[in-house]
């Protein structure tokens, strides 16, 4: 899958019920980091800090799903 949306890293955190200090520290980025990524401002964040939290995500189970036509989505594996 390409880089996830900010809307799926927000929809991550919350089915992890992470606070974005919670994903920045699993991720090893910065909470600013984060917030930049997640509120879509003019600041881009790089590809490989995406990466970091959308692996961060992945190693507790958040599954990133490619627009199918009816948008990009998150589901959460059963444990």
């Amino acid at each position: 899958m390409s880089k996830p949306t900010p809307a799926q890293i927000r929809a991550a955190r919350g089915m992890l019920n992470w606070s974005m200090l919670d994903l920045a520290k699993a991720a090893g980025v910065s909470i600013s980091t984060v917030k930049r990524f997640e509120c879509e401002g003019d600041q881009p964040v790089s590809a490989d800090t995406v990466g970091m939290m959308q692996d961060a995500a992945e190693t507790e189970g958040v599954r990133f799903l490619a627009d199918d036509g009816n948008g990009p989505g998150v589901r959460l594996r059963r444990r």
